[in-house]
């Protein structure tokens, strides 16, 4: 009967080779974040990195597929209420659940006031198809009338529930509260189209 010896000089080869070819096949498994991993082309001198995609079953809207926009005025007892408008410029159906994040900030992106008051009010789910848009209403006391400290914001940044990245809306609605008693921003959930 044959038998066969391996020389060192292979043995450590073999090694070589399932330590490099290992983290390749961990890097097509798919990631906690509920997307699934893609390996990226690397070349023989660079380790394999991984970017991750939305998976199949991954509905939520991405900062990268939405658009954000500030709706007309809708004055009303006081109140100065704007409808914070997303909408999906994908290809894909998405949807939206819950709250933006938004702030207002000066040219500098330093952030003016308080984050605003979320409403208490029962999260629902909207449905974007291509084109379609969602919004969440920003009110607050005119600060004419509320006496509150005012900045002019340069712009607001919102981001899309469960993100991260920001989208920035030039504003160009005048003064805002920033301090004093009367200064709190109000925020609603998510609803289906642009505004009221």
């Amino acid at each position: 009967m044959a038998t066969f010896r391996t020389t060192r000089p292979a043995h450590r080869a073999a090694l070589l080779t399932t330590s490099i070819a290992l983290p390749v096949l961990l890097g097509a498994c798919g990631s906690d974040s509920g997307g699934t991993t893609v390996p990226s082309t690397a070349s023989a001198s660079t380790v394999p990195t991984a970017t991750t995609v939305p998976s199949t079953g991954d509905t939520r809207c991405r900062t990268s597929e939405l658009r954000a926009s500030v709706g007309r005025l809708d004055p009303g007892a006081g109140q100065k209420n704007f409808p914070v408008v997303l909408t999906n410029d994908s290809t894909r159906t998405c949807t939206l659940r819950g709250y933006p994040g938004v702030a207002f900030v000066d040219g500098a992106g330093k952030q003016l006031g308080l984050l605003p008051k979320r409403s208490d009010a029962e999260l629902t789910t909207v449905r974007l198809a291509p084109g379609e848009s969602a919004w969440a209403g920003l009110s607050f006391t005119n600060p004419e009338l509320s006496e509150a400290e005012t900045a002019t914001p340069a712009e607001l940044l919102v981001t899309p529930p469960d993100e991260r990245e920001q989208l920035k809306v030039t504003w160009e609605k005048g003064d805002v509260p920033v301090g004093g008693n009367r200064s709190s921003v109000f925020l609603t959930v998510f609803g289906p189209g642009t505004g009221p």
